[in-house]
């Protein structure tokens, strides 16, 4: 077994659980205790300057950054099934909305959260309503983001709206709701929750 997650459940590393499950390779999880401090350790700042997880490892390869995570495991061992292939049109929108949750769902909620002042034109995010908009858009009148056919950026893009609609800091419109509802009938999502479920029990967080 090659690949490691570094891993707390009330990180980011619980949705890069879901997407190793989704891929079916083995993988190792390895705790990291963040109420310690533990990410900060001289060994884990290594590997991700940043201090922060997740962090996986696939041999000598070093990955952090969950949507980065995502693209490269879907490539590596579930390239054209869980990642289109890149003679397919199909990767472009595949692309479009695995990065559209880090660099515009994740900063344009927390700007709204915060009251940030700021300049829609030059903030990548745009206005609030418009992000909310093309989420809609996305996922209305289809089963997954790529129409019939399950992909990682389901998982990518998913990940972050589920855990969003969890803790209600973003509106829980229909088509969200109808849309993680589908997710959670998903067997490696399920099996996903069971795994960080453990790891909360061995951490004694109930």
């Amino acid at each position: 077994m090659s690949i490691v997650l570094y891993h707390h459940p009330y990180s980011r590393a619980s949705n890069v659980v879901w997407m190793l499950e989704e891929v079916g390779w083995p993988y190792e999880l390895r705790s990291v205790d963040l109420m310690k401090g533990a990410h900060k350790a001289p060994d884990l700042v290594a590997l991700n300057p940043m201090g922060k997880l997740p962090i996986l490892t696939d041999g000598d390869t070093v990955l952090t950054e969950s949507a980065a995570i995502g693209l490269y495991l879907a490539d590596r061992y579930a390239y054209g099934r869980l990642a289109p292939r890149v003679d397919d049109a199909a990767r472009g929108t595949y692309l479009r909305w695995s990065l559209f949750a880090p660099s515009v769902i994740e900063p344009g909620t927390m700007a709204r959260q915060a009251g940030w002042a700021y300049k829609e034109t030059q903030a990548g995010w745009g206005s609030y309503d418009a992000m909310l908009k093309a989420m809609e858009a996305a996922i209305h009148d289809r089963a997954y983001l790529l129409g019939d056919e399950f992909s990682m950026a389901d998982v990518i893009f998913g990940g972050t709206l589920r855990f969003m609609l969890a803790f209600k800091t973003i509106e829980a419109r229909p088509a969200f709701t109808a849309y993680a509802e589908r997710l959670a009938l998903r067997p490696a999502l399920q099996a996903a929750e069971a795994r960080n479920a453990a790891q909360r029990a061995a951490l004694g967080l109930g």
